[in-house]
């Protein structure tokens, strides 16, 4: 083989070589995003409602992979864990609610709640959902947990409150508000979940913990 074929057979491979390594600009892949944070392409509002809004986002999730999601965007919740100690620290009394919700199609026993307005403070909103619809006050306020009820479409985080020292006053709730409240037991609360006689999320997520905490309080 003469000198000229080696050197052109030769370019050739290195020509070959070089773009198996380089890829074309059409076909480099889109740089990831980060590791813990996604990358939001494009959010359109499909729905606007007086409580929530729900948005089409287009996304790059974290680690670079691409999706579309449906996701309903709210002020947020909070709950009111009302204690009552009075009578026993062992086995309070806790304020409970019992109303009719469309949604589940049932009447359901579940913690005060409600909802924040845009820019609220959670514990402003904890005090006045308490008193607008049971009458009670409290004494004494501590976060107890924070928590996401449907994270894989709903963006609402609801913030548990601890109310203590309570103090009764009259209900005020809204036009649309039909709630029913009373006193109840600790212990026949949980005996209620046990039993199933309770599906409210906040409501369960709420007792057991603080049932939990009294529960190791009360051993040492």
């Amino acid at each position: 083989m003469s000198k000229k074929n080696k050197q052109s057979k030769s370019a050739k491979l290195e020509k070959a070589k070089a773009s198996k390594t380089k890829p074309s600009k059409e076909t480099e892949p889109r740089k990831p995003a980060s590791a813990t944070e996604e990358t939001l392409i494009s959010s359109k509002v499909v729905y606007q409602g007086p409580l929530f809004r729900v948005l089409h986002d287009k996304l790059l999730e974290p680690g670079g992979k691409p999706s579309e999601r449906d996701v309903i965007r709210h002020n947020g919740s909070v709950v009111i864990l009302a204690v009552d100690k009075s009578k026993s620290k062992k086995d309070p009394w806790i304020v409970m609610e019992h109303q009719y919700r469309h949604a589940a199609k049932q009447y359901l026993w579940e913690l005060p709640a409600g909802k924040l307005d845009a820019g609220e403070e959670p514990l402003v909103g904890a005090k006045r959902e308490l008193e607008e619809e049971t009458g009670y006050r409290a004494k004494k306020w501590k976060p107890l947990v924070e928590y996401y009820g449907s994270p894989g479409f709903l963006g609402e985080s609801m913030k548990v409150f601890l109310a203590e020292g309570l103090v009764a006053g009259d209900a005020h709730p809204e036009d649309d508000e039909d709630i029913e409240f009373r006193l109840v037991k600790l212990s026949d609360i949980v005996k209620m979940i046990e039993k199933g006689a309770i599906k409210d999320g906040k409501t369960l997520c709420s007792v057991l913990l603080y049932a939990r905490r009294i529960g190791k309080k009360h051993k040492k």
